[in-house]
């Protein structure tokens, strides 16, 4: 068996993406879940994040990461940029909004687009978290 570029990875709440060492897999089974849906199993080579995403949409992702930023300074300037999710729970509905006007730009200048990314990426987010309890 091939053990190179394999972990386990499992997702943690409180403090992200952890590492496990010691378990590795056979690089045939890809993306896998366990029973309770906790750890989430995959190969590097099967989760390209740099070629697959940011490489593909370096000006899109640098949006998102800008409208990130614009909504802490709305929402929470004095704190540290984290996610308030007690401030974002209709991400559909918020998506939805600025999907209509997709193309032009908000009050604030961030474009109705990068938002529109910015709520897919965390409904999906939350999605995720909720299928792996």
């Amino acid at each position: 068996m091939n053990t190179k570029n394999e972990y386990m990875y499992k997702w943690d709440i409180n403090n992200g993406l952890i590492l496990e060492e010691n378990e590795v897999l056979n690089s045939q089974e890809g993306i896998e879940f366990t029973e309770d849906k906790t750890p989430i199993k995959f190969t590097r080579k099967e989760t390209p994040i740099f070629t697959g995403v940011l490489n593909y949409f370096p000006d899109a992702i640098r949006e998102v990461a800008r409208c990130s930023y614009a909504g802490q300074q709305q929402h929470n300037p004095d704190k540290p940029l984290a996610w308030d999710r007690s401030k974002s729970g209709d991400e559909l509905d918020a998506l939805s909004r600025h999907l209509l006007e997709a193309g032009t730009i908000d009050t604030d200048g961030i474009r109705h687009s990068a938002k529109v990314a910015w709520r897919a990426l965390a409904n999906l987010q939350k999605e995720l978290e909720k299928s792996a309890k």
